[in-house]
């Protein structure tokens, strides 16, 4: 009895230096209380899952449900095997039996938390097939695979419920879209640096932190931290790396949080646009933070504004434009003469936006056809469809496709500018006897100005997730995805995701 009032009384002691260190410091730093990072360690720490509205919910559950999906189908590729046994490699040599939490697809196998974080941040990218935001970056991945390890690696001390884990992820994606907001250079298609590498690290750093109920300075240290572990160059697009960035998002993320708790801590203005000193402001020339409005019932989500963009076929984002006109002019072609011939084609003009790292004329491997215009176009003109079978490499190198693909010609409309809510994709094809056929789209379906229908996420979650789970688990999954409110112990779906 005497050892447990002793350990209370130096945790009181401890608990009340900090008290004083933190008023301490906002005595000699007064505007930190006024900073746009303490607004949003406020809103990380203050907002509560009342505070979330049902269209929050609704909208924040689908992105969980389909970002699951693509993960597991992301377990049959190349690049996840080859995470994956380097996972196991380091959690053999460092962590020993200390594994806690599932992988993807695993039949049992399980990792450290930040390495089953980081094993599924990269399935989840591995066929670029994750949803996608405006301004751009992919905010589920980066997000719900931290939160997924964290609940199981909490569970021994206390269980997670599924309104927590559903508000953790929700904070984790709105950090995402107000940092993205405070640029214009991140509006349009990225040159520099691939978005989730930055912006998603800091959403899994406040996800974790919230997840973790770190106090208001932990999670301001949290996401100095996280600034510090993140970016990746566009340079790797379309490698076997781009997926990566992804796991080191949520992985990265995730560590950051952990190392708040534990004491760590960072520069305290890191968000705000400080004078002779570069904080996230490094990662964009235009930067303007503002801080968040207080957390409470009128606070307003980013997910209220704008829904999230759901890919049909796994490639980047501005592939379904393509894909959506060709078909259109596939179609168009044989209602015109009752087929489609290849061979009465002269050639394709595709107009398109400017944006060099999607413009691959002849791509020689499924990651740079995943980022070509005009294997995309081409696909779907000889197919009627992009899917996921499209990047196998009997199907990339077809004779009848690389012939398509020798007869393409780009255009670059002024008009058309590379930003996901303003481009469009356009096919005009050039036939043998003169005629010019043309398609056009503005808006495919799955953007979220046309959002896919219940029905259309649940077939596609549906057929990826049949590449990993049976069909009792599957139908499981969604259950409890759409009744994630009423769970009680959250560490039941990663559970059912082995």
């Amino acid at each position: 009895m005497l050892s447990l009032a002793v350990q209370k009384t130096k945790r009181l002691c401890h608990l009340s230096r900090q008290i004083h260190q933190t008023v301490l410091k906002v005595a000699e730093h007064p505007q930190l209380e006024d900073s746009v990072t303490n607004s949003f360690a406020s809103f990380i720490n203050e907002i509560r899952p009342e505070h979330m509205s049902d269209i929050v919910r609704h909208r924040s559950k689908r992105m969980i449900l389909d970002n699951i999906g693509v993960g597991l189908v992301g377990t049959q590729t190349h690049v996840f095997n080859i995470i994956l046994q380097y996972c196991q490699d380091l959690q053999a040599s460092a962590y020993g039996n200390s594994a806690l939490c599932s992988v993807y697809g695993g039949k049992g196998l399980k990792l450290s938390p930040t390495l089953a974080a980081f094993a599924n941040g990269v399935a989840v990218h591995s066929m670029d097939f994750d949803d996608t935001w405006h301004p751009a970056t992919h905010p589920s991945g980066a997000v719900l695979p931290a939160v997924l390890a964290l609940s199981q690696m909490l569970s021994n001390d206390r269980k997670i419920s599924g309104e927590d884990l559903l508000m953790a992820f929700n904070v984790g994606i709105e950090i995402q879209g107000r940092l993205m907001c405070f640029s214009s250079e991140a509006k349009n298609i990225p040159k520099k640096f691939h978005p989730p590498s930055v912006v998603g690290t800091m959403g899994s750093a406040a996800a974790s932190a919230k997840l973790l109920s770190l106090n208001k300075e932990q999670c301001t240290h949290a996401l100095a931290i996280a600034a510090s572990l993140a970016g990746a160059p566009m340079a790797n697009a379309a490698t076997l790396a781009k997926p990566l960035h992804i796991g080191n998002a949520t992985r990265l993320g995730l560590e950051a949080a952990l190392l708040a708790a534990k004491g760590m801590e960072a520069n305290s203005l890191i968000l705000d646009d400080t004078p002779g000193c570069s904080g996230f402001s490094a990662f964009y020339g235009d930067y303007q933070p503002k801080s968040l409005s207080p957390a409470g019932k009128d606070y307003e989500f980013h997910l209220e504004k704008q829904d999230i963009a759901f890919k049909s076929f796994p490639a980047h984002l501005g592939m379904h434009w393509i894909a959506d006109a060709s078909v259109s002019v596939r179609n168009r072609l044989i209602s015109h003469s009752g087929s489609f011939s290849p061979s009465e084609i002269q050639s394709i003009i595709l107009r398109i936006p400017v944006s060099k790292y999607i413009n691959r004329p002849f791509p020689e491997s499924e990651h740079e056809a995943r980022h070509s215009f005009q294997f995309n176009a081409c696909t779907a003109l000889l197919d009627g469809q992009v899917s996921i079978d499209s990047f196998n490499e009997d199907k990339m190198f077809r004779h009848e496709l690389q012939n398509l693909l020798s007869k393409v010609v780009v255009e670059h409309p002024e008009d058309n500018v590379a930003n996901f809510d303003k481009m469009y994709g356009e096919v005009a094809i050039l036939l043998e006897n003169g005629d010019v056929v043309t398609g056009r789209c503005d808006t495919f379906y799955g953007h979220w100005r046309n959002p896919l229908s219940r029905e259309s996420l649940l077939k596609k979650f549906c057929t990826n997730a049949k590449y990993a789970l049976k069909e009792d688990q599957t139908d499981a999954v969604i259950q409890i995805v759409e009744n994630i409110e009423n769970i009680t112990d959250s560490s039941q779906l990663p559970k059912l995701l082995q």
